[in-house]
């Protein structure tokens, strides 16, 4: 009887297939099969799967298309008696799940460290990440190393492509207004926090253009934020919220300040501030993100939610809320 308290007696499936000689496919199909539903080669070719409702359709499944091959095979609820224990067989899930984690950081880091991330690739490694959290039974560790390169990549994707600008362009507030402002496309929490900055506090009847990141030239009246060369962007280890908010002269206002710091915590990433509003805050912007791919749409959705958290901290620490 297996020594381990969370086993019970008849916690095991296993399969026994008897495969033909031909077709030799046959063999090939079903071998991936096996490893496709994680299940855990025991001796003599016989497969083991925790019991459980889905997992014993996993089998059924696969004995009905190793019959219609022309071969056979048994399933059984299984005790474990004696030559192994089920915390071992335990193990055995884990490991699997853990080498297939270990895949998948590495590649993680390896994409990480080579520059800049696209979102085609986070969305192939999260469903790979699924797809492994499907079979992964008992919870194996390694997942959370995944998850911890994930979030990076995630950051990365999002992350500016180029913190230099063109310069402390000094303007007046009048010659703000009227303007068309351009940046990045697939916008995300910065540049949805600035455009909600600008929009609120400097120019109500500001219009807004979404482009390539690097190598665009702006028109007349254009002027640009969170990308390549802009006008306002990241300068020194400020986001650029924090840019619009402190080079506009809107510091004066607490509230401001605080969302400032929370945007930092999210765009940068470097625990500054460590505001523990910031999750909630990242997701609410990961679900606008999520839901909907335009930008407009982003904005405005964005817009209203961070009109609730300046009202909040304008209340909360007595922040004098201008417009």
């Amino acid at each position: 009887m297996t020594d381990d308290p969370l086993i019970k007696p008849h916690d095991w499936l296993l399969l026994i297939p008897q495969l033909p000689a031909k077709p030799a496919y046959l063999r090939v199909r079903v071998w991936r099969r096996l490893q496709a539903i994680g299940s855990a080669p025991l001796k003599n070719a016989v497969h083991a799967l925790p019991l459980r409702p889905d997992t014993r359709a996993l089998f059924e499944e696969l004995r009905a298309e190793i019959t219609n091959g022309g071969g056979e095979a048994l399933i059984l609820e299984a005790r474990l008696v004696e030559g192994m224990t089920g915390a071992e067989l335990r193990a055995m899930f884990d490991a699997a799940r853990d080498a297939d984690y270990d895949d998948l950081a590495r590649e993680l880091r390896s994409l990480t460290e080579g520059g800049e991330v696209a979102l085609a690739d986070t969305r192939r490694l999260r469903k790979r990440l699924d797809e492994i959290a499907a079979i992964d039974f008992f919870g194996a560790h390694g997942r959370q190393a995944v998850l911890a390169a994930l979030a990076d990549a995630d950051r990365r994707v999002h992350e500016h492509p180029d913190v230099s600008g063109t310069g402390a362009l000094e303007l007046t507030p009048a010659e703000l207004k009227g303007r068309t402002w351009v940046t990045r496309r697939h916008v995300h929490v910065d540049r949805i926090a600035s455009a909600w900055l600008i929009r609120r506090f400097i120019d109500p009847q500001a219009s807004f253009k979404f482009v390539d990141g690097k190598g665009y030239v702006p028109e007349p009246e254009e002027l640009r934020f969170d990308m390549a060369d802009a006008e306002f962007t990241h300068e020194g280890d400020r986001c650029s919220f924090e840019t619009l908010v402190y080079r506009t002269g809107l510091d004066a206002d607490r509230a401001l300040i605080a969302l400032a710091e929370i945007i930092h915590d999210l765009d940068i990433a470097d625990g500054k501030f460590g505001r523990p509003e910031a999750a909630g805050i990242a997701a609410l912007v990961n679900g606008i993100c999520a839901g909907t791919d335009d930008d407009v749409e982003r904005i405005a959705q964005g817009s209203g939610a961070l009109d609730g958290f300046h009202a909040h901290f304008t209340k909360q620490r007595g922040g004098q809320g201008a417009g």
